[in-house]
């Protein structure tokens, strides 16, 4: 049997099959800086209508720059990575998906819980979250393991679910 034979994304093939995770980490990094980068720009864009929102409420609309950075990237998290192709434009751009541990999409309570914890472990654990990266085998970090979910190259499982590439 190929290790990339058409069938259906099973814990079991999904856990079994180093296809998927050839190149992840490196490609995962990537796309971070990616979307950090739109996150701050869309950030920006909210920054300007917070603005003016607190003119319009006399000041107290301008309360809403206190969190306004993470409500955007929380926003970012659940809209893309929660979305229909479990993935940032980020991971789209550079072919990566993410997956639940039973091979189902991520949703956007997931996406959020993710983007959190991965957040809340990098500021109080770094760089541990980082070296358990280094030394799984499917290239997860702490998040990920803690979570049960994955982060796959996509035309590998498009292969295995016999889909057309998007």
């Amino acid at each position: 049997m190929s290790e990339l034979s058409p069938g259906s994304t099973t814990t079991a093939s999904l856990y079994e099959r180093p296809a998927l995770f050839a190149g992840v980490r490196r490609r995962r990094c990537v796309a971070f800086l990616f979307d950090v980068l739109m996150i701050l720009v869309l950030t920006l864009i909210a920054g300007v209508a917070v603005f003016f929102l607190g003119l319009v409420t006399l000041g107290l609309g301008w309360s809403l720059y206190v969190f306004l950075w993470e409500a955007v990237a929380l926003a970012y998290a659940a809209f893309t990575l929660g979305g229909p192709r479990s993935a940032t434009p980020g991971m789209r751009m550079l072919g990566l998906e993410m997956r639940l541990w039973h091979g189902g999409r991520a949703y956007p309570l997931m996406a959020m819980a993710h983007s959190l914890l991965f957040w809340l472990s990098v500021t109080i654990l770094t760089p541990f979250v980082l070296l358990v990266g280094l030394i799984d085998e499917r290239k997860r970090l702490l998040h990920d393991l803690v979570l049960g979910t994955l982060i796959v190259d996509s035309d590998a499982v498009a292969r295995l679910e016999g889909q057309p590439r998007r």
